[in-house]
Order: structure tokens, then C-alpha cells, then sequence
């Protein structure tokens, strides 16, 4: 709150603020050819914080951000994936600054629910690559 401060009309989006934080990765690419993508000028104290949030993020169990970063590291690399959660933590509070609202934690099978059918897909063309014939059953919910 220090750096950001309370008063958002100075970031008309979190893209504002994410690109003042320091946390908007660059596309820099030529006629087909990719260079940098650095995240350029910013707030680098501000930007510092919000890494090391990140990294205390991914520790707790059973939270979206830990399930969010495993997803991205094994195809992006560690450290642009903390540097992803930590765009993602700053755009959840500048929302929730925005709409004076309390945080929710959408939990660790948020993505996995939101796209059901593709994990389903996925897991299931995966076992048939390793040798298995897979057939699927509905389980029937408890009502609680």
C-alpha cells in the first residue's frame, strides 16, 4: 500500500499498475524473429516485493497459486513463472482495492474444474500413449 497507494484512479487497468510494478513481460519480436521480453522500467521495489510474495505463495498447500505455478514452470521455467504469479497476486489486489471487496480463495482445483474436459482429454490421451485402454464412469456425487 505504501508504494501503490489507496488511491487507484492513476491506473485506469491492472495492466496500468502491472506495467508500473514492473511485472508486464515485453514482446519484443522483428519480422518473425523474438528478442527480449524483459519486463522493462518500473517500480523496482515494488516489483521485488511482489516476487517474494510469490515465492511465499507457492509454499501453501491447497491454493490456487500453488497449483498455478507448477502449470506454467514446466513449460515456461521457474523464475517467469514466479514472476507470472506475482502479476496474477497484483492483479487480484488491485481488484480487490477497486471493488473494496474481501479476498477469496478460489482453491487448488480451480483451473482443473474450469476446464474439465480438456484434463479429462489430456489424462486420457496420455494413459493410451503409455499403453492403456481407459474407460470412463461418472461418479456419483454425495449430496452434503
Amino acid at each position: 500500500m505504501a508504494e501503490i497507494g489507496s488511491d487507484l484512479s492513476r491506473f485506469p487497468t491492472e495492466a496500468h499498475l502491472a506495467s508500473w510494478a514492473k511485472l508486464s513481460p515485453g514482446n519484443n519480436e522483428s519480422a518473425g524473429k523474438r528478442y527480449s521480453g524483459r519486463t522493462g522500467h518500473g517500480n523496482r521495489w515494488l516489483r521485488t516485493s511482489w516476487v517474494q510474495a510469490a515465492h511465499s505463495a507457492i509454499k501453501v498447500k491447497d491454493t490456487y497459486w500453488r497449483s498455478f505455478y507448477p502449470r506454467l514452470a514446466g513449460r515456461r521455467g521457474a523464475k517467469r513463472a514466479i514472476v507470472a504469479v506475482a502479476h496474477r497476486i497484483l492483479t487480484a489486489v488491485y481488484y480487490l482495492l477497486l471493488r473494496r471487496e474481501p479476498f477469496r480463495e478460489l482453491g487448488a482445483t480451480y483451473l482443473d474444474e474450469r476446464n474439465k474436459v480438456k484434463v479429462v482429454k489430456g489424462a486420457t490421451r496420455r494413459l493410451e500413449q503409455l499403453g492403456y485402454r481407459v474407460t470412463l464412469e461418472p461418479v456419483a456425487v454425495a449430496a452434503a
